[in-house]
């Protein structure tokens, strides 16, 4: 007998993601990594409720640990007075290889760690690293230039009119 899942409704649900759209943009995307995230309990809640954010927030690697740095998570509204600071550093979990290989990497130069995403996984949180190396104002206007051609392609096959901006 399968059991329904009920989910209130100030809830995102289970497969709901918190992108980082600027990430995308600012970056050439070379590898993806999936970490777990130490996260408290009121932060947990906040997050499922979708009020978290990725924007201006990076990871580092430091002593052996990985960090992520300036994500905002919401206070919890209902939680206590001892309730976390919204953009504290939190500990991303990752195996001691997936370390080594990261850091070695972003030690080579000109390669960062930036989060891509924020979900739930099985009922725990999840942050996908990319390791990322930055555009420059060029290169972000060459890959708008791509998707805008890409996306008139697609029209026309599709069968429909440019835009009437041209």
């Amino acid at each position: 007998m399968a059991t329904e899942r009920r989910v209130s409704a100030d809830r995102a649900p289970e497969g709901a993601r918190i992108l980082n759209r600027r990430a995308r943009h600012d970056y050439d995307i070379l590898d993806r990594v999936e970490a777990g995230l130490e996260l408290c309990g009121c932060e947990v809640k906040s997050i499922r409720r979708g009020e978290a954010g990725l924007a201006e927030s990076f990871a580092r690697i430091d002593g052996g640990e990985a960090f992520l740095y300036g994500m905002y998570v919401a206070p919890y509204a209902e939680g206590s007075y001892n309730n976390p600071p919204s953009r504290r550093r939190r500990r991303l979990l990752l195996h001691r290889r997936e370390i080594a290989r990261l850091a070695s990497k972003v030690a080579a130069g000109g390669y960062t760690l930036v989060p891509l995403a924020l979900y739930f996984k099985r009922g725990y949180a999840k942050v996908e690293l990319g390791l990322a190396r930055g555009r420059r104002l060029y290169d972000k206007r060459e890959a708008i230039k791509k998707r805008e051609a890409e996306r008139e392609i697609r029209r026309a096959v599709r069968g429909r009119r440019p835009t009437s901006r041209e």
